[in-house]
């Protein structure tokens, strides 16, 4: 990109010239807008007045031509074109805005007022010329500032503000209007400079061209005018100028481009959605265009940016009144004057959005900020923002909210879900004043809880679950819903659409987008797995259950396993409300969990620590070959021999290795038997038998005792009932033997080995830590309460640092022949 020079500079700042000098290509006009610019707006409308063209072109998807009259109803703006992709690889929607001053609604309105036929002329969103830099939201006018950044960079540095935002109020909504087009033109060109554009933008910009053509054939010698963003401007000039220079223009042809159709088995289509101005504000994270809509509203519609600016100052200032922000008038005087001041000094022609906002902040902000003024820095607001700045943001970006015409045509889920709500006895939740009570175990509250599920998971608000079970495992029959906000229901009821026709559909097919974006990730599975129960979307579920089922036999680590087993363990054995108890499905997701955990339980290799994840992993387990043998492709002997396998890895991690041990622990104790297959305890020493917990917890101290608190939480984990049933029966316990070696440790042993041993422990419920604590009393023949043991107010890892610390000291007094007392 070439370097911006002192000329360039001036010509953005104050070049004049006549309208048609400016903008003219020969029998085509283009006019490069920033969207949602009020200046620019300005200058489309003028353009049309004057001009009266044949044909006004517009940027945006050419798929809703044949739509322009429903896009035309009387609407009460902003709204938004909303538009939808997907196919078996990938999932796409975007959002064309449109609010009163975008210059793409007065090219469309007064281009049709004006006689004109007004034609959308750029790729349907879903093409794939937006991929490359459409995530899974996108805005078609996100024109990316960041691909000019160096060359607005050079222009604020020359002009001296901090940002695009103000450069671009300083050079053009807030500048003399004479000269606009010349500066937009300058500024364009400079920015788009010689850079060579991307694929995408290249292949829209040809199309594009390609309509331009075609409505300079069939013009007849009349204007063309042409709004796009400023950006495409030069290249479509470029194009149309080398054909102008070797006399073709009028050889194009004169039939109107084919707009591209979706591949086959893809679904695309636009709808028509409310938008806010909210969603329109930059800093709430809109990907292009002007922040602080609700100033630029005032400012179309004053048109004068002083009194937009005086309007401004009123704004904020009756919100921040209205949140109990003291605003004096010797207040307002100051900043009235702080604004002033800066425009004069930065050279304004009035009073910027900047300007007011500065001295508004210059005034009322007498705190150190710890971020930059968010207009100032550009982007959203910064966590921490100062609430006077918060609440300045919001008055800037103003609450007006858009509304369809009712004979705007809505996607089929809208009508299904009024019809719904009507049948199951809901009250509209913008009319609902009640709360929502339902008792899961009747059909007809079920069926209410249902229909409110699939709700919540398409994100459609209206309704906020405040209680009901939490989890497959939660002994909860009933749930509570509140009416709340329908704010943005409307848009949220069409863009779900894109889902299916009817809300079970719907719901389904969003469980599954989920489904798969979360991979082999398990960490959203559970939360899917309840969530598909919870909206009891039927035949449709069986998909999800298969693909989940699929999911966790390719999980990578074994941690993640625990919560979507246990929670897939705990519906299949327990649920009576959902329908889903003995369901062959969840079978299938519990039989694959198990494989997966203890494949890869066998190769976890580490060191010391508890990963208390892949403790719960093997509890999960272990709970689905005690109480789910039936299902598991996995035999209890096999399980077993695995347990061994593990126990016996001096490789494995001590935590993994314990609760290999209590799981055959677990499995024996059930059977009535040993289902153990023999070999060694988690040590190496070779006389310790696998089914002697006390030889295991000798074996280990004597070769490792830094890691005897790990294995015992990993046992305690697994086995944490039979240990329990062993102290209560008397002498002779683990617990015993746990005492006799952790009393028999050295010092420093017992200090290093406290935290591990207080985590292990930590597994008994109080009430089994206080028959624990009775026992070790009963050992030293101490009458006392066990209890108390449990309340101690000290830490006592700080107990027995202090011990430490006072042996240490003792030990040096020795050392030096003060006789320490002890």
């Amino acid at each position: 990109m070439s370097a911006t020079t002192g000329a360039e500079a001036e010509a953005c700042a104050g070049a004049s010239a006549t309208e048609a000098e400016a903008i003219a290509d020969g029998s085509v006009v283009l006019i490069g807008v920033r969207h949602h610019s009020p200046a620019c707006g300005r200058l489309v409308a003028e353009a049309i007045a004057s001009l009266r063209p044949a044909y006004v072109l517009v940027e945006g998807p050419a798929d809703m031509n044949e739509r322009l009259p429903e896009l035309l109803l009387g609407h009460r703006l902003p709204i938004a074109v909303f538009s939808h992709y997907r196919d078996e690889s990938r999932t796409a929607t975007s959002w064309t805005p449109l609010c009163d001053y975008s210059p793409e609604w007065i090219a469309l309105r007064d281009g049709r007022a004006a006689g004109a036929e007004v034609r959308f002329i750029d790729l349907p969103a879903w093409h794939p010329a937006f991929a490359e830099r459409a995530g899974r939201n996108s805005n078609r006018y996100a024109d990316a500032e960041a691909r000019y950044a160096e060359a607005t960079r050079r222009l604020c540095a020359h002009f001296a503000v901090d940002s695009v935002d103000a450069l671009w109020d300083g050079l053009f909504e807030a500048a003399e209007p004479s000269g606009l087009a010349a500066r937009l033109e300058a500024y364009f060109d400079l920015v788009r400079g010689d850079a060579a554009a991307d694929p995408g933008d290249r292949a829209r910009e040809e199309y594009m061209a390609s309509w331009i053509r075609a409505a300079r054939a069939r013009a007849g010698g009349r204007p063309v005018l042409v709004v796009t963003g400023g950006f495409h401007r030069p290249a479509l000039r470029s194009a149309l100028g080398q054909e102008q220079e070797h006399g073709q223009e009028g050889d194009g042809p004169a039939d109107w481009p084919q707009v591209p159709g979706p591949p086959d088995g893809a679904l695309a289509g636009s709808f028509l959605v409310p938008y806010t101005f909210r969603q329109l504000d930059a800093f709430s994270g809109y990907q292009s265009g002007m922040p602080s809509p609700g100033y630029y509203q005032l400012l179309w519609e004053k048109g004068d940016p002083q009194a937009a600016a005086e309007g401004l100052l009123r704004a904020v200032t009756r919100r921040l009144r209205d949140r109990r922000v003291p605003v004096s008038t010797a207040d307002l005087i100051a900043a009235r004057g702080l604004a002033r001041g800066l425009a004069q000094m930065r050279g304004h022609h009035s009073e910027t959005r900047v300007d007011v906002l500065d001295g508004l902040a210059g005034a009322l902000i007498s705190d150190d900020l710890d971020s930059p003024l968010p207009w100032s820095a550009g982007g959203g607001l910064r966590a921490g923002s100062h609430p006077v700045v918060v609440e300045m943001v919001a008055a800037c970006s103003g609450d007006a909210e858009g509304l369809l015409h009712p004979d705007t045509p809505m996607p089929p889920l809208v009508h299904d879900v009024a019809a719904r709500l009507a049948g199951l006895g809901l009250a509209d939740p913008g009319q609902a004043a009640a709360p929502v009570a339902l008792d899961l175990t009747a059909a007809p509250d079920l069926a209410r809880s249902r229909f409110l599920h699939r709700l919540r998971v398409l994100g459609i608000p209206g309704f906020t679950r405040v209680s009901g079970p939490a989890d497959s495992a939660d002994p909860v029959f009933a749930e509570r819903w509140e009416p709340g906000s329908t704010s943005g229901r409307e848009a949220a009821l069409v863009e779900a659409g894109v889902y299916g026709a009817r809300l079970d559909e719907a719901a389904s097919v969003a469980l599954g987008e989920r489904l798969h974006a979360a991979g082999t990730d398990v960490g959203p599975l559970a939360e899917l797995l309840f969530d598909t129960v919870l909206c009891g979307v039927g035949a449709l579920s069986e998909e999800l259950l298969r693909g989940l089922a699929d999911q966790v036999a390719h999980v990578p680590e074994v941690a993640p396993l625990g919560e979507v087993l246990a929670s897939a363990l705990g519906l299949w054995r327990h649920d009576r409300v959902f329908g889903v108890a003995l369901d062959g499905l969840l079978g299938l997701v519990v039989d694959g969990a198990v494989q997966r955990v203890f494949w890869l339980a066998e190769g976890v290799h580490g060191g010391p620590g508890v990963d208390r994840g892949r403790l719960r992993a093997l509890a999960a387990a272990r709970d689905a070959l005690l109480h789910a043998p039936g299902l598991l492709s996995l035999t209890r002997q096999d399980a077993a021999a695995a347990a061994a396998r593990i126990s016996r890895d001096l490789r494995a991690p001590a935590d993994l290795r314990g609760a290999a041990f209590g799981l055959r622990w677990a499995l024996d104790a059930a059977t009535g038997g040993s289902v153990a297959t023999g070999g060694t305890a988690a040590t190496a020493d070779a006389e310790a038998p696998a089914d002697d917990p006390a030889a295991a917890v000798r074996a280990l101290t004597s070769s490792a005792p830094d890691t005897l608190g790990d294995w015992l939480a990993g046992l305690f984990a697994l086995a944490r009932e039979e240990v329990a049933r062993g102290t209560a029966a008397g002498g002779g316990s683990l617990v015993d033997v746990v005492d006799g070696v952790v009393s028999a440790m050295a010092d420093d042993d017992f200090l290093t080995g406290l935290p591990a041993l207080r985590q292990a422990f930590a597994f008994f419920p109080p009430r089994e830590r206080e028959r624990i604590a009775e026992r070790l009393l009963e050992r030293r023949g101490i009458q006392a309460s066990a209890r108390s043991l449990l309340r101690t107010t000290a830490d006592p890892l700080l107990l027995a640092r202090a011990a430490d610390l006072e042996e240490n000291v003792a030990r040096t007094l020795d050392r030096y022949g003060l006789g320490a007392q002890r």
